[in-house]
């Protein structure tokens, strides 16, 4: 059985921040996770967005699917934005143009916006020390732009940069540890979180905004387009993401560690795998791999709770 650990959110609002009626894939998992998130942040907000899927779901003119302050920034320098706004609210307070400083600056983009391009400028807003919230929704892959492999995309799977071959295997390098690359920079808050899990993501969104500080948010949002995965199977793939152990579920909250899921066995990878287009191609001798690596990774996870 599984052991819950998950806070439950202190108000779940039926206003929806990010409205209905934008362009995402049917399926979409990341527009689910994004609608989820934007319950827990509430209105008092401004949202820096990089380039990517939900940019251009969300904001084709003369329509907009926000309905809280938002900026559309390059795939780079989303945390640089964010941070700017925020010095810039600070500014304002200094000068006594605004009362407070109760409103947050929230800085979202996907995988290749936040592992990849947009690197630099995370480490650098984490290491100034930023009071903001950075959300990650990792789809595992430059969806947006055709499919391209990035730096979280998965050890093996297939993309329209990494194809399968007669000597190539897909991907050829295993997802980098962006949660982990997050808590190294001592900041106060770090979760993972999964849209197939929504209590779950809504508390760990409410404690970042809480939170004084950088806060760092990671969650996994699938994609039925580029996983090659039924459309009607959008939140079971997530749930075997965290029962696989490919995608545990956990907080750092200043350097400690707590499991919001806690699996006494995991399931086969291969019951995930099986389900994506994306690992079709996968040897059982593959597969075995990525099943090692899969239970090896969580018991370093399991220590570090422990």
């Amino acid at each position: 059985m599984e052991k819950y650990a998950i806070y439950v959110p202190r108000l779940v609002t039926r206003r929806e921040n990010f409205a209905p009626g934008h362009r995402a894939c049917i399926g979409c998992g990341e527009a689910l996770a994004v609608r989820l998130a934007c319950k827990a942040l509430g209105q008092n907000i401004i949202i820096a967005n990089a380039t990517g899927c939900m940019e251009i779901v969300s904001s084709p003119l003369p329509n907009t699917t926000w309905r809280v302050p938002w900026i559309h920034t390059l795939f780079e320098n989303t945390a640089a934005v964010a941070s700017g706004i925020e010095a810039g609210l600070k500014v304002l307070a200094r000068k006594g143009r605004i009362l407070d400083l109760d409103t947050k600056v929230v800085a979202i983009a996907g995988d290749g916006g936040t592992s990849d391009i947009g690197l630099q400028a995370i480490s650098g807003a984490f290491e100034r020390g930023h009071n903001f919230v950075y959300i990650c929704f990792d789809n595992e892959a430059y969806m947006n732009t055709g499919i391209q492999r990035s730096s979280a995309t998965p050890y093996g799977a297939f993309t329209t940069t990494s194809p399968p071959g007669k000597k190539s295997i897909g991907q050829v390098t295993w997802k980098k540890d962006m949660p982990a690359i997050a808590v190294a920079h001592n900041i106060p808050y770090v979760a993972t979180a999964c849209h197939s899990y929504p209590f779950d993501l809504m508390a760990k969104v409410d404690k970042a905004m809480a939170t004084h500080g950088p806060a760092y948010v990671h969650i996994l949002s699938v994609c039925p387009t580029g996983w090659r995965s039924p459309v009607d199977l959008t939140i079971k793939m997530g749930r075997l993401a965290v029962e696989t152990g490919v995608f545990p579920l956990y907080e750092v909250e200043y350097g400690k560690y707590r499991l919001s899921v806690d699996l006494p066995k995991l399931r086969p990878v291969t019951d995930y795998l099986k389900l994506q287009g994306r690992f079709r191609h996968l040897s059982e001798d593959l597969m075995n791999e990525i099943q090692q690596r899969t239970n090896t990774e969580y018991a370093k996870l399991k220590e570090k709770v422990g």
